[in-house]
C-alpha cells in the first residue's frame, strides 16, 4: 500500500476535526490508526473512503490522487475501496445472504445466480452458512460483523477500510473478529484499520499512525513505534490503556 496525505483539513460546525494532517506510508499492507476518541481517526478514514470531502489537502492512494471535486471521480474511487463500519450497516430487511447478493448484482453487475454462489462461498468461509437466511436482528454482533466483512470482500476492493469494527462487541467475540481481520492481512490485502485494540495494532499491523488533535503525531513500523517512540503523549496513551488491561 502506498499512501501520501498532505495538509488534510476538515472542519465541522467550526470545530477542526483534521488540522493540516500529514501521513506517508509506503510498502506496507496494513495500517492501524489509533489515538484518543475525538482525535480525528474516523474522519480520516471516511475521507479515505470517499465518504467525506476535506476542506483542503491532498490524498494519493496507491498512486492515484482522490479527486474530491467531482462526484463521478468519487464514485470511481469508492469502487476501489470497501468500508466495514462499526455499526455493521447491513440492510435490516434483507437476509445475510441477500446483503451480499444485492451489492454484487447492483454494484459489480454480477449475474444473480453467480452472485448467490459467490455469496454462499464467502458466508461458508466465515462460518455463517447456517445463518445465511437470517435477518440482521436474528444475528449476534460478531455474526453481523462477519457478514459485513464478507460483503466488503465480495466487492473485491483494492483496499479494505475498518472503522472500529470491534467497539460494540464483547471480548470473546472481539477476538474472533480480530482473527478474521488478521487472516485477511496474511492474504496480503491492503487494510486500514481504525481501532482502540492497541495490542492488535502492534502485533497484527505493519504500520501504526497515532492521531490526536487532528494530526498524525507519530507514525512508523509497529514495533518501532511501540518500542522506541520518544513521544511522551503516545507513551501516556498506551500506558493508560495497558494499565487497565488484564
Amino acid at each position: 500500500m502506498q499512501l501520501e496525505i498532505r495538509g488534510l483539513t476538515k472542519t465541522f460546525a467550526g470545530m477542526r476535526a483534521l488540522d493540516h494532517l500529514d501521513l506517508s506510508i509506503h510498502g506496507s499492507g496494513s495500517l492501524a490508526v489509533i489515538g484518543p476518541s475525538g482525535g480525528g481517526k474516523t474522519t480520516l478514514l471516511r475521507i479515505l473512503g470517499g465518504l467525506e470531502t476535506p476542506d483542503s489537502g491532498t490524498v494519493i492512494l496507491n498512486g492515484r490522487e482522490i479527486d474530491f471535486s467531482s462526484e463521478n471521480a468519487l464514485m470511481a474511487h469508492r469502487r476501489r475501496v470497501a468500508v466495514v463500519f462499526q455499526a455493521y450497516n447491513l440492510f435490516p430487511h434483507l437476509t445475510a445472504e441477500a446483503n451480499l447478493v444485492l451489492p454484487l448484482v447492483k454494484t459489480r453487475g454480477v449475474e444473480r445466480s453467480a452472485a448467490i454462489a459467490e455469496s454462499r462461498a464467502l458466508l461458508d468461509r466465515f462460518g455463517l452458512s447456517e445463518h445465511a437466511h437470517k435477518h440482521p436482528n436474528e444475528l449476534s454482533g460478531g455474526q453481523k460483523q462477519r457478514v459485513a466483512i464478507a460483503r466488503a470482500l465480495a466487492l473485491k476492493p483494492e483496499i479494505l477500510l475498518f472503522d472500529e469494527p470491534t467497539s460494540a462487541l464483547d471480548p470473546e467475540i472481539t477476538a474472533g473478529v480480530l482473527d478474521v481481520i488478521n487472516d485477511l492481512r496474511h492474504e496480503n490485502r491492503d487494510l486500514i484499520l481504525v481501532t482502540h485494540e492497541i495490542g492488535f495494532a502492534r502485533h497484527a499491523c505493519d504500520q501504526v499512525a497515532y492521531v490526536s488533535e487532528g494530526q498524525v503525531k507519530i507514525s512508523g513500523p509497529s514495533e518501532t513505534i511501540y518500542n522506541q517512540s520518544d513521544s511522551p503523549e503516545f507513551q501516556r496513551f498506551v500506558s493508560r490503556i495497558i494499565h487497565w488491561k488484564v
